[in-house]
This record gives structure tokens, sequence and C-alpha cells, in this order.
């Protein structure tokens, strides 16, 4: 890279000046009109709109923790450790020719450059931060390793440990995540089969009662039906008598 600038500076160098390109960092700021901070934009709008109660504070607690705190060293060190690249010595061996000609205003520019991507860099890393809830979560879980300690300590030692869950085999881990689940549905099939159950029941109870009426009124039918044989035989004589008198009045009636 170093030698690439060379010979195109000292081409330019004997015809017209070079325009140092790093010289026209500055008046790009200047050209740039201020915008309004966050800040008078909130307070623009708090002055708009009218005062809301404050709502009440989450009981979740914000201040970093150890772990919080040791992942934020983590993060500020490999920030560090990055930057550290971008030194005065690797800058310059970039562009010597402006180096050797403009120093100070290639340092201005590292300089620039440095703390513009330490900024972004800070700025993302927050965004990620409080998107993820990192430092509610690192301190959720300072409270439940505090409390798997506190429960270790009050069982003492003549308690058996509990089992890790990583060390437990798959089909005890899927009971264990079905069973309340199943426990819940046989619970409401149990619901539904005593509820099954009562109404076979009534069911039942109404075909006994309709099977007896049956019986009574087959029962009844068959005395009918012996009353009626029995008159049909009682009338088998009286028929024929019936019968002849009949023909021998209409002969009489028929010779008159």
């Amino acid at each position: 890279m170093a030698s690439d600038l060379e010979p195109t500076s000292s081409t330019n160098a004997g015809t017209q000046p070079q325009s140092d390109p790093m010289t026209s960092i500055p008046q790009q700021h200047e050209n740039q009109q201020p915008s309004s901070s966050p800040s008078q934009t909130a307070d623009n709008n708090n002055n708009n709109n009218p005062a809301s109660p404050p709502l009440p504070a989450r009981h979740t607690a914000l201040t970093p923790g150890p772990r919080a705190s040791r992942f934020q060293t983590t993060l500020d060190a490999a920030l560090k450790h990055t930057l550290a690249k971008i030194s005065w010595d690797n800058f310059a061996a970039c562009y010597p020719h402006i180096a050797a000609h403009a120093p100070a205003t290639l340092r201005a520019v590292q300089t620039q450059m440095v703390d513009r991507l330490r900024a972004l860099c800070k700025k993302e890393f927050d965004s990620v931060q409080q998107s993820r809830n990192v430092v509610a979560k690192l301190n959720e879980l300072e409270t439940l390793v505090s409390e798997a300690e506190r429960r270790r300590r009050e069982a003492g030692e003549g308690v058996d440990p509990p089992v890790p869950p990583h060390t437990l085999p798959p089909e005890e881990v899927l009971d264990a995540h079905l069973a309340p689940h199943l426990a819940q549905q046989q619970s409401q099939l149990n619901a539904k089969l005593q509820t099954t159950q009562a109404h076979n029941a009534k069911l039942f109870e109404d075909i006994k009662r309709q099977r007896s009426e049956i019986e009574s009124l087959v029962s009844l039918l068959e005395k009918v039906l012996e009353d009626v044989d029995n008159t049909n035989h009682m009338m088998d004589g009286v028929v024929d008598e019936v019968t002849r008198e009949t023909r021998t009045i209409e002969i009489q009636m028929a010779d008159a």
C-alpha cells in the first residue's frame, strides 16, 4: 500500500500542489448542519405532551453484578486490543508520504478514526445489551447460582446430591417435560369417563324400565289372545245351529 502511494505523490509533486484528502475531513464536519440531540428532542416532547404519572419500577436489578461487570470488562479489553492495531506506526506505514510531509494532519486523522470506531463499537455493544437485556439476565444467573449454593449448604453433607439434569437419559427428560401435560390430559379424560359412565347408567335404567313395560304389554296381549281363542271355541257350536236355522228359514220363505 505504501509503494502505491509514493510514486503517485512524487509524480504530482512536480506538476501541481497535492490536495491532501485528509484535510477535507474537518471541512466536511464544518459543512454539516448540527442536528438536535436526543435529549433536546425528548425535552421538546415533554414540553408538548401533558405530564403522565410515572410507571412503577421494575423489580429486576439493573446494576451490573459480577458476571455483568466481567462481561463489560471483556468487551472493553477486546475493543482496546482491536483499536491498538490502528496505531500511529501502522497508520504511518500505510501513508508514508503524508506522514513525512504532514504528520500532524495524519495523526489527527488517525486519532479521529480511532475515536470514531471506539464510539461506534461502544454504541453497538450498548444497543445489543439493551435489546437482549444482558445485564438483567446475567443478574438473574447470579441469583440462580446463589440460590443453588444456598440449597446445597442447607441440604448438608448427609443428603445425596441431586442428579444434574444434563446427565439424565433422554427418556427421563422427555417424561419430566411431558408429565404435567399428561397429568392434565388424564384428569380431563377421567372426568369425561365419569360423565360417560353416569350417562350409560341412566340409559341402562331407561332400557330396563322399557323392557319391563314391553314384557307387561306382551303378557297382557297374550291374555287377550287367550280370551279370544276361548270365545271362538265356545261359539263354534252356536254358529252351526244359527246357520241351520237360517237355512231353514230361507227354505220356508222360498216355498211360501
